[in-house]
């Protein structure tokens, strides 16, 4: 999902005008979302059933497994990153890297604090945007919702995808 981030490295700051969640209890965010929506770029071009695994590591940073597939190539595509706390462990802005020291910004800034059932990120600009989810399909009203918060906040929605998801499961 995000793997295509480690190109702006160094970039782990913050939209102007976004803030992140407070109040973040990294334990409760971690498992696996499933990908609803976002803006389209490269490095995910093409793929479906996009899902991120978040587990801790050994040294409390947080360990990221980005999957999805590529159906022109009739293959999984993963990738592995790490993330880390850019302020304190109790607010939604954390930096990940994909690749050695080059970080990039993950800012949740809209989270279901009540179920952790959905999270809205973006990173370092509003170039970036996700809208992930504990389950692989979600509400119109949801994605209603979605479209008319980041709207609100200044996204361009004109190159939203809308993530197919299997039930499968895959």
């Amino acid at each position: 999902m995000i793997a295509g981030l480690i190109g702006l490295s160094g970039c782990t700051g913050l939209p102007e005008g976004i803030e992140p969640v407070s109040g973040f209890e990294s334990d409760r965010y971690l498992g696996t979302w499933y990908e609803i929506a976002r803006l389209d770029h490269s490095f995910e071009r093409g793929l479906s059933n996009v899902r991120a695994e978040y587990s801790r590591n050994d040294d409390g940073s947080i360990k990221v497994i980005n999957r999805g597939y590529n159906a022109e190539e009739g293959q999984w595509e993963e990738a592995d990153g790490r993330a880390v706390f850019v302020e304190d462990k109790n607010t939604g802005h954390l930096k990940v890297s994909f690749f050695g020291p080059f970080y990039a910004s993950y800012v949740v800034f809209e989270l279901d604090k009540e179920e952790y059932s959905y999270a809205y990120v973006t990173g370092y600009n509003r170039d970036y945007l996700w809208f992930l989810s504990r389950a692989p399909e979600v509400s119109k009203e949801a994605i209603d919702a979605f479209k008319k918060r980041v709207a609100a906040e200044g996204f361009d929605l004109d190159e939203l995808i809308i993530v197919e998801q299997e039930k499968s499961g895959l």
